[in-house]
C-alpha cells in the first residue's frame, strides 16, 4: 500500500484503559494525498506498541479524559502552524 499521509509535526498522547498497554494516539498535522493532490490535514491515528494501526479509527473510552487530551494536543499543533516555518503546498 502506498503511503498517503506525510506528517510535518505530531504529538503522541498516551491512551487510557481499557486500551492495551503501550497504546497511544498520534495527533499530527501534515499533508495527505486525495485524488492525486496533497492537502493539509489534522489527523489522529491509533498507535499500538509503536506501530500505526492503518485503518483503525481512534476511540476514546468513556470515563477517561483521552478525548480532551487529544483535542488539547490538536490545538497545540494548530497554534504552532501560525508560529512555524512549515509550508503547505
Amino acid at each position: 500500500m502506498a503511503k498517503t499521509f506525510f506528517p510535518k509535526m505530531f504529538i503522541m498522547v498516551p491512551a487510557s484503559n481499557p486500551h492495551p498497554p503501550n497504546t497511544e494516539y498520534k495527533v499530527s498535522i501534515g499533508e495527505e494525498a486525495w485524488g492525486g493532490d496533497q492537502h493539509p490535514v489534522l489527523k489522529v491515528q491509533m498507535v499500538y506498541e509503536g506501530e500505526i494501526a492503518g485503518r483503525r479509527s481512534p476511540s476514546y473510552p468513556f470515563g477517561s479524559d483521552d478525548f480532551q487530551r487529544v483535542m488539547t494536543a490538536a490545538n497545540k499543533l494548530l497554534a504552532k502552524i501560525d508560529d512555524s516555518e512549515i509550508e503547505f503546498i
